[in-house]
């Protein structure tokens, strides 16, 4: 079934176990913009009022990757923080990938998942020009290996690791996820992970790594460094989260529906496709935020 404009605010289609249970406030038809600033408003209420509070740490500037030979490019980017909450154990993580293109950006802990009884890794990554794919999956691989290998040592639980980040960071949450050859080189089965929520990621073959071939932005390709190219039956629940298809970057809305699609067509059973009314790609991570939220509690719950 081909998913409908069905001018909801909130448009979710297939939702996933992890959904289920406040699928109906995200799939109500016919509501004004006023009505869904206020559904998103009660999703962060609901969420701050059920969380107890925390004392937090953060363990910063931490190099993730092991290798014998690193350069000095390696020692300054391939880091990432440990922000934690102290005096709980076995609570979710999620390893978060800043966007930018894969050429900008910087990590940094979302304020929306602050204080909210999970831990965040943010993850900062070699950019464009310095190098070029495949390097940029593969320091994304090697943080979330770290992450799996590691967070239980501050009290976490390697069971429920969640990747996600928005933008180029949603395209490094699919291909991690999906291709298994990434993890597999650190030792990790990529279905180890809870999850992954990439926030308007790109499905096909990133614009950035196209023009490192010489491919017109505009000219679309899905080759091994496509998320599109690595469907299959068996990943850990998939939630999609874009923006609003005619405010979205050019069709990354619609790839997000072909790769909801596909992953259908293999059988994945917890593939989740949701569009933010309204939102482009810039806005639609603060509308994402409580959605991931919500995610996680339930993932946490099965787990």
């Amino acid at each position: 079934m081909e998913p409908q404009r069905n001018h909801l605010n909130v448009k979710a289609f297939a939702p996933s176990k992890a959904l289920r249970k406040y699928s109906h406030v995200i799939t109500i038809r016919n509501l004004n913009r006023l009505i869904l600033a206020g559904t998103l408003m009660t999703l962060i209420s609901l969420t701050k009022a059920s969380d107890k509070v925390y004392k937090y740490k953060i363990d910063s500037n931490i190099v993730y990757r092991t290798d014998s030979n690193l350069t000095e490019h390696m020692k300054n980017r391939c880091r990432l923080d440990v922000y934690y909450p102290v005096k709980k154990k076995n609570y979710a993580t999620v390893v978060w990938f800043h966007g930018g293109g894969l050429k900008n950006g910087n990590r940094f802990i979302p304020d929306a998942l602050k204080e909210k009884g999970i831990a965040i890794v943010p993850v900062n990554y070699r950019l464009h020009p310095k190098v070029k794919s495949p390097d940029y999956v593969d320091d994304a691989a090697a943080a979330v290996a770290w992450v799996l290998k590691n967070i239980s040592s501050y009290g976490g639980s390697s069971k429920r690791v969640i990747v996600s980040g928005h933008s180029a960071g949603g395209y490094l949450t699919s291909m991690v996820g999906l291709d298994k050859s990434w993890l597999n080189k650190y030792g990790i089965d990529s279905n180890q992970l809870a999850g992954l929520v990439p926030f308007s990621g790109h499905a096909i073959t990133h614009f950035t790594i196209r023009a490192e071939r010489g491919i017109d932005g505009k000219q679309p390709i899905i080759d091994n460094m496509a998320p599109l190219y690595h469907v299959r039956k068996d990943c850990p629940p998939l939630l999609l989260i874009t923006g609003d298809r005619k405010l979205e970057l050019l069709g990354r809305y619609e790839e997000n529906a072909y790769l909801w699609r596909m992953m259908k067509v293999v059988g994945h059973q917890d593939s989740t496709l949701m569009e933010l009314d309204g939102y482009n790609h810039g806005q639609m991570a603060n509308a994402a935020y409580p959605i991931l939220l919500r995610f996680i509690k339930q993932i946490s719950k099965e787990k």
